[in-house]
Parts: C-alpha cells; structure tokens; sequence
C-alpha cells in the first residue's frame, strides 16, 4: 500500500478518507457538537448528545482493539507521552466552547457549513485558523507558554485512565479500555428511542471509525517512515492553520495529516448537502451577527491552542485514548457553550 507515495501524501490521502466520512456524518447524520448541546438544554432532545456518546464508544473501542493487535501504540500519540497541565485544559476549553456558541459551531461543524455554501463561516474558518496559529507559533505563543506550559502536572507514566487503572489492578489497559468504550456506547444506546434510530446509530459509528482510522493510518505512516510522521487523529484547530499555509505555500511545505482531514471534511459536506439537496450559498446581511461570528472564531482559536484540541481533537480523538485532559477539556468545552447560548438566548441577566 502506498509503495509509490511519499509519506506526507499517503498520510494525507488517508486523512482526507477519513475527513470524507465526518463530513458526511455532519451534513447528512446532523452530528455536531454545538446541535447536541443546544438541543439537550432548549431543544429537549438527546439523541444528538447520545450520538455523540456511541461515536465515542466506538472510538475508544477500536483505538484499544488497534492496541491489542500491534497496531497503534496509544503511547505514541502526544496526549499520553508527555505531562498534562489542567488549567490549560479547563481555561481553553472554557474560551473554545464559548467561542463555540458564539461563531455558530465548532472548527469541525464550520468547516461543514463551508461545504454547504456558506461564506460566513468560510470567514470564521479563516479567522480561526489564523488565531489559532498565532497563539500556536506567533506573537502569542511565548504568553501561552508562560501562563500554561506543557506538562505541568508530570505523571511518571502515560497520561491516560486506562494505564492509570492498568498500575492500580494489573490488568491489561487494552482490556480495560475495551471496557470503558463498550460501556459508554451501551450507555449512549440505553434508550429504545435511541436504539429505533437506525440513522443516529449508523453515523454516529461512521464518526467513531473515522477517529480509528485516523489512529491506524497514522500509525502505519509513521511506522514506514520510522517515526518521521506523527502519530494523530483528527482535530481542527492547528490543521485549519496548516491548511491555510499549505494553500499559499505549498511549494514550501509538506502535506500532513491534518491537511488531508479538513479538505476530506469540505469534501464530504459538498456531497452530503447537495446529496440532500441543501447547498446554497449564504452570506452574512447583518454585521453584528458576523462581528459575533468572528469573535466567537478568534476565541476558538486562542482556546484550542491552549487547551490543545479542540471538541473533537480532545473531546473524540485524546478522548478515543482516554487521555487525563480529555474529559475535563469536554466538560469545561461544554460549559462554556452553554454559557454562550445563555447569553445568547436570555442576555447576561438572571433568570
């Protein structure tokens, strides 16, 4: 596979097949990380939320089968082999989820929007790659070392919950991942209204697989290049930043993962709205909504940066590891949205 591909362009191959299914997960599955929030506070629904928890039981499940069969070293990834800082992680994740709610979507669902047509949150994508690369490598960078340096808090031992449980029982972590996975997917599909729902189900698993995909290409690739491409999932905050750069400079820089993913992304909503018969092109008519919109992008930016991924970098692909930094970057992602639609929906008075 791949014999006449440089790495850079195989794995970026690989990351746009695994794009292509998120973005028809989110244009045709309505999977999104803001839609399951809104709907779970104001829409009383949960189904979306409960997709959410099946994509990640199934990520989970598979990242650790890979693990089981030598396929990945979940060690190699970068949320485990190094020390965690949780004020970055709640901090970034609060700035990101509010950003969140405030642009209309996360990195992911704007980049599902572009492929459907709309120029506003074309304009947010640009923003948030922009910020998020300023805070990454540009003027802001030596400011967020300082206020959060990496690996405040060292563990001594992979950073994740399954090799945590794994020293205190002796058990395999690939056991017990494979556990925790299947209980957080039997818990997602607890409910018979979610278990009805043949669609829900499907491409919540479609998202699921694409995270274990992004893991096993990755670790293929960096395994034939020994050790030259990392090994990642899917994320998008720092890749939007890559991609930009690579649409201008691409004579002068190398394809990657995360290139491959956000046009797989584009690539996939394209299909899936004009599959559905929703694209058309939008653009902003008022300028307090876009001033809105770019404001909640430049937060989304700066936040992922310092919480180091975003709803689905931290909230799937760290979490599909069972990453320390995962879950509590998710909470504090899903507080600070829900904050942001509160403030969006009833104003800064108390209800």
């Amino acid at each position: 596979m791949g014999e006449g591909l440089g790495d850079a362009a195989l794995v970026a191959i690989l990351g746009f097949a695994g794009g292509l299914g998120l973005g028809l997960a989110a244009r045709i599955g309505r999977f999104c990380t803001l839609g399951a929030i809104e709907d779970a506070f104001y829409g009383g629904s949960d189904i979306r939320m409960r997709m959410w928890a099946v994509a990640l039981g199934v990520a989970i499940m598979g990242a650790f089968g890979l693990a089981g069969v030598g396929l990945l070293d979940p060690e190699a990834s970068f949320y485990l082999n190094r020390g965690w800082n949780p004020v970055a992680h709640v901090t970034g994740g609060l700035v990101f989820g509010y950003g969140m709610a405030l642009a209309g979507n996360c990195g992911y669902g704007v980049l599902a929007r572009v492929g459907g047509g709309d120029l506003r949150a074309f304009v947010v994508v640009l923003v948030m790659a922009i910020s998020a690369y300023a805070a990454i490598s540009g003027p802001f960078a030596s400011l967020r070392v300082t206020l959060f340096p990496d690996g405040l808090v060292g563990t001594g031992t992979p950073a994740g919950f399954a090799h945590l449980l794994s020293g205190a029982t002796g058990l395999s972590p690939v056991f017990l991942g494979l556990g925790i996975g299947v209980a957080i997917a039997i818990a997602g599909l607890a409910p018979a209204r979610m278990r009805s729902d043949r669609r829900a189900m499907g491409w919540a698993t479609v998202v699921g697989f694409s995270i274990v995909a992004g893991w096993a290409a990755t670790a293929f690739v960096a395994d034939r290049s020994l050790g030259a491409v990392p090994v990642e999932s899917h994320t998008f905050s720092a890749p939007l930043g890559d991609t930009v750069l690579y649409v201008m400079l691409a004579s002068g820089m190398k394809l990657n993962f995360g290139v491959g993913s956000v046009a797989g992304v584009l690539c996939g909503a394209l299909i899936g709205s004009i599959r559905r018969g929703h694209f058309r092109w939008e653009a902003c008519e008022d300028p307090r909504e876009l001033r809105r919109q770019i404001g909640g992008a430049v937060l989304m930016g700066f936040g992922g940066a310092i919480a180091v991924g975003c709803s689905v970098g931290q909230g799937l692909s760290a979490f599909s590891l069972l990453a320390f930094s995962a879950p509590l970057t998710l909470a504090a992602i899903m507080i600070g949205a829900w904050l942001g639609l509160r403030q969006l929906i009833h104003g800064f008075a108390p209800s």
